[in-house]
């Protein structure tokens, strides 16, 4: 029987977050907006970019959301591009991403990232083979819709009894519990861990030993 664990990417899988309050400033000041909280901005990765704007700037006009939205794409690309983007693994990441795919788990991305972006941040960490199906906001509705958790186990190939989701966030959660998949929280992200089991994670890992020992039940 094949099981599948989907991840989500920023704050359980690489840690983007100076990256991208850095990249929300520039973006903000390009529109001429007040910079938002960082804190309050950490809190919003997991969200597709145009609600995130929405949820920062919620009293901004359309056009200045407009704006933002494409200076963050620009400078999030212009990062990438030049080589100074950092979105580093979380340690002992990669090392548990070959064991599960070595015990035969199936594993998936679902991301409030874009495709590009997704598909960029696999590769500099040369793990993207081990992941077969990759999931993005570029075409789905943002989290914690269930739409791209859904398509992921289509897939896949898997059914919902036989996989897990992993996040750092209650978008991450919530959307986990709309498809009827099991939710595992991660410490080390965005979002405290009570929150994550207010949202109904079945567990919180505080180490990659726990969440390994989360994700095989």
């Amino acid at each position: 029987m094949s099981r599948l664990v989907v991840f989500d990417c920023d704050g359980t899988l690489v840690d983007g977050q100076a990256a991208i309050c850095d990249t929300m400033d520039e973006a903000f000041a390009a529109a001429k907006l007040t910079a938002p909280d960082r804190n309050a901005v950490r809190r919003m990765v997991g969200l597709s970019l145009p609600l995130a704007l929405r949820e920062l700037a919620p009293h901004a006009s359309e056009d200045q959301h407009a704006i933002a939205l494409e200076a963050y794409k620009a400078g999030y690309r212009e990062r990438r591009v030049t080589g100074v983007l950092e979105e580093p693994l979380y340690e002992g990441m990669a090392a548990l991403i070959e064991r599960l795919a070595a015990a035969g788990w199936l594993l998936g991305v679902a991301t409030g990232k874009s495709d590009r972006g997704l598909h960029a941040c696999l590769d500099t960490h040369s793990i993207k083979h081990h992941f077969v199906t990759l999931q993005t906001a570029d075409r789905h509705p943002s989290k914690p819709h269930p739409a791209m958790l859904k398509e992921a186990l289509a897939q896949a190939g898997v059914g919902a009894a036989e996989s897990v989701m992993v996040g750092d966030t209650t978008f991450d959660i919530e959307m986990a519990r709309a498809a009827n998949v099991r939710a595992v929280g991660v410490a080390w992200g965005y979002h405290q861990p009570h929150e994550l089991m207010e949202a109904g994670a079945d567990g919180v890992a505080e180490t990659m030993d726990q969440l390994e020992e989360m994700i095989r039940g």
